[in-house]
């Protein structure tokens, strides 16, 4: 290990150790708000489902006039119009046993802490407006082009580009559309489809794999007059806007959901991102880098492609009306030095633990099944790697760290056929990589992204929180299906 290896791997350890214990979550704290779910899951039928649906615009008024950042690609981009709305669309959903229902929400933002979701849970639980529940989960849509959420896409790098009003207006305007999707909600049937989708993503990095299915779960009101609500699952970075945009727009989802609302009439819709770690992006992400093309042109384009695809699915099959789901509280080992300086420099907020001089991350993750066994989400709190999910690891020949990948994948965890990630769910992580070919620059770890012996760069792992983040996730959710009967 070179000197300069050692330095830095010391200096990690003396942020630690100096952290300000003001800084630091308490883990019961951290857990009063998450909604664990169900205690054990129970198959038998409801009499049907109950849904709603609310949303909200988040776009603040000024921002032509205040400072905003533009978050996912280069620091210090302000941002100095808006093409189209950030956006947070809420579903309750209930299969009317009694035990409390379910929300999802997602929100067009490259990505929240887990301390933030916790502030919209606290608003949502203690508003008195709403009935039982037994979780609440909130996930992004990745968008690259929306107003900076997480802090890191400031003025400078040692300086949070949030904007705390805004964050506060988020949230607030979030738990109203959460609480709204309660107060409309109504009986119905639940249907689900998916399809292989066809030259639409691409992956920038090795090994070549992507999950290409576009999962549809499709509710219809028996009340005819009540609008259907559709929930699109996707995996691609929503960064298709390009890193020289100066507009706020949610991205590629903002035009799908607008292809299949003017399809359709009379629908909403929520788009929920998948695994996206390895970099899985669109078809002509290279050009939209480069910025050879129209990135506005293609954004919507893309997004009009997907949407026409999704709200023309046929082959729609019931779910019986069952809905379980169980979320786990996790520690999560930080080895990413950087990101304990942004938490030490308040550019971060999330809840970081301490045990000597070793930081974790408190985070969490969920199952959820739909149906009898008929449809499973896992709920990642980050952008996974598809080979976590999937197998198709590199094996130890081709893998950066010269072994194989010692890792049970999620879908061998499940014998549901159809199943997906929700990325981003709860948290961000950053990307969440194989150990195996989670691979650093020899000197300067985490700072410089390194090449290994094949060439092939290894940006994400310096937007990672560290090497374990993969065991750590993948660990809890086995736990979670194997406590289940």
């Amino acid at each position: 290990m070179s000197v300069k290896r050692k330095a830095i791997e010391f200096l990690g350890k003396a942020i630690v150790l100096l952290m300000p214990k003001r800084y630091l979550a308490d883990e019961e704290e951290a857990k009063e708000y998450m909604l664990s779910g169900d205690s054990s899951f129970d198959f038998s039928s409801g009499e049907h489902f109950t849904c709603g649906f609310s949303k909200a615009i988040l776009t603040p008024t000024d921002v032509k006039d205040n400072k905003y950042f533009i978050a996912g690609y280069d620091s210090n981009n302000k941002a100095e119009d808006v093409l189209d709305d950030m956006f947070a669309r809420a579903i309750f959903i209930d299969d009317n046993k009694g035990k409390g229902g379910v929300i999802f929400c997602s929100i067009d933002a490259v990505g929240m802490s887990r301390k933030d979701i916790n502030d919209i849970r606290k608003l949502v639980l203690k508003s008195s407006e709403i009935g039982k529940l037994k979780s609440i989960n909130i996930c992004c849509t990745h968008s690259h082009s929306a107003i900076d959420t997480q802090g890191l896409w400031g003025e400078k790098i040692y300086k949070s580009g949030r904007n705390e009003e805004f964050m506060s207006s988020l949230k607030h305007k979030t738990a109203n559309a959460i609480i709204e999707s309660y107060k409309n909600r109504t009986d119905g049937k639940m249907y689900f489809t998916k399809t292989e989708t066809e030259d639409l993503q691409y992956d920038c990095r090795t090994p070549e794999t992507y999950d290409r299915n576009l999962n549809r779960i499709h509710f219809v009101p028996f009340d005819k007059a009540k609008k259907e609500i559709f929930a699109v699952n996707f995996a691609s970075h929503a960064e298709l806007m390009g890193s020289k945009t100066k507009k706020v727009s949610a991205d590629f989802p903002c035009y799908m959901i607008k292809a299949m609302e003017d399809e359709h009439k009379n629908c909403e819709v929520v788009y929920i991102n998948g695994a996206i770690g390895g970099m899985i992006s669109a078809k002509e992400i290279k050009k939209v880098y480069r910025n050879t093309i129209d990135c506005e042109e293609y954004t919507k384009e893309f997004g009009k492609n997907l949407g026409e695809l999704a709200i023309n699915l046929k082959d729609d099959k019931e779910i019986e009306p069952i809905i379980n789901i169980k979320s786990k509280q996790i520690n999560v080992p930080v080895e990413n030095f950087v990101l304990t300086l942004a938490r030490f420099l308040k550019v971060l907020n999330n809840d970081f633990l301490k045990k000597g001089s070793k930081a974790f991350v408190i985070s969490e993750t969920g199952y959820l099944v739909l149906g009898k066994s008929q449809v499973a989400m896992f709920l990642i709190p980050g952008e996974l790697f598809p080979e976590l999910y999937n197998g198709e690891f590199l094996d130890a020949e081709t893998s950066a760290n010269k072994c194989e990948a010692e890792y049970t994948p999620l879908t061998n965890m499940t014998s549901i056929k159809n199943n997906f990630i929700v990325g981003l769910c709860n948290d961000e992580l950053g990307y969440i990589i194989p150990k195996n070919d989670f691979y650093l620059h020899e000197k300067t770890p985490y700072i410089n992204s390194a090449n290994d012996r094949f060439e092939r760069n290894h940006y994400e792992e310096t937007n990672s929180v560290g090497p374990r983040v993969a065991e750590t996730v993948l660990d809890s959710i086995s736990k979670i299906i194997k406590e289940q009967p």
